[in-house]
């Protein structure tokens, strides 16, 4: 991505060295994969919240004093400027179908962090608060990435951060709290597959946030699609539970498969409509 000399956002908050109630050691590298089957076992975050405060119970260093690296400066950068952008198109997007857009807070951390929906690890990844309307990011996850599951690229990490702001027009939009209010009262297998549309119609969003960055600033260069798409492929439920366990279990899929999300992004990509992500009214199977 050409981001040179692009604005970055003070929507953020740096909690990097403040430490939370929990402290892990080892990186999220050390964990994550157990929080992955944590997650597609038909877990929810509260369980590896749990899980993450045993193994820190069981001996973790904390993050207080902790000194950000080069690396790590450069990603809050680029994750800044993401943000950035996702503020300029979506205000865009909303004020064209008479709606006002009202941006997420970005709240950077190291190892731990708390947020309105509780404790949380950076073995969950970065995650959406709909209680205090924040996206959650350990800027190593960029690292994680690439180390973890062969996701290269700027645009993918983009792509990570513009999932987690699609969470977030969810819930500007009513769509997050009705689904939500939905899952606590259904059985596992319908509320999985109530996550999976939630998680691919932000998908979409992040597609619609990929578009509307091409067409007002220009910066999505060759190979840059290929790499969100690729990241993608790379998190569905099917591809993280056949590497990690050798079989798949459809049942437990809370995100959908990665053809899903390859589908949903490409979407969002090409068409960058509002209207479109409508992932609720077709059947499950249709997706």
């Amino acid at each position: 991505m050409k981001l040179s000399g692009r604005r970055e956002s003070t929507n953020f908050e740096d909690r990097r060295g403040k430490g939370g109630k929990i402290a892990v050691g080892g990186g999220i590298g050390a964990i994550i994969i157990a929080a992955l089957f944590t997650l597609l076992g038909g877990g929810n975050a509260g369980d590896v919240v749990q899980q993450v405060i045993n193994t820190a119970q069981q001996g973790g260093t904390q993050t207080e004093n902790y000194t950000p690296t080069a690396q790590e400066e450069q990603f809050k950068t680029f994750a800044l400027q993401i943000l950035a952008s996702t503020e300029d198109v979506w205000e865009k997007k909303f004020r064209e179908v008479g709606l006002t857009y009202e941006p997420p807070k970005l709240v950077i951390f190291h190892g731990a962090v708390q947020s309105a929906c509780g404790n949380a690890s950076s073995a969950m990844g970065p995650f959406y608060c709909s209680a205090d309307k924040c996206v959650y990011l350990d800027l190593d996850f960029f690292n994680e990435m690439e180390r973890s599951l062969g996701a290269k690229g700027d645009f993918a990490c983009a792509y990570v951060i513009a999932h987690e702001v699609g969470h977030h027009v969810q819930n500007l939009l009513g769509t997050l709290g009705q689904a939500h209010s939905q899952m606590s009262r259904q059985n596992e297998k319908d509320k999985n597959q109530t996550s999976v549309r939630i998680e691919l119609q932000a998908d979409y969003y992040a597609g619609i946030w990929g578009h509307g960055e091409q067409q007002m600033f220009g910066s999505i260069e060759a190979g840059d699609f290929e790499e969100a798409i690729n990241a993608a492929q790379k998190i569905g439920d099917d591809y993280l539970q056949k590497r990690a366990q050798g079989t798949v279990s459809p049942e437990s899929f809370t995100h959908g498969t990665s053809a899903q999300r390859m589908r949903w992004l490409k979407k969002g990509l090409q068409n960058g409509d509002l209207r479109g992500g409508d992932t609720w009214s077709g059947s499950y199977n249709s997706l």
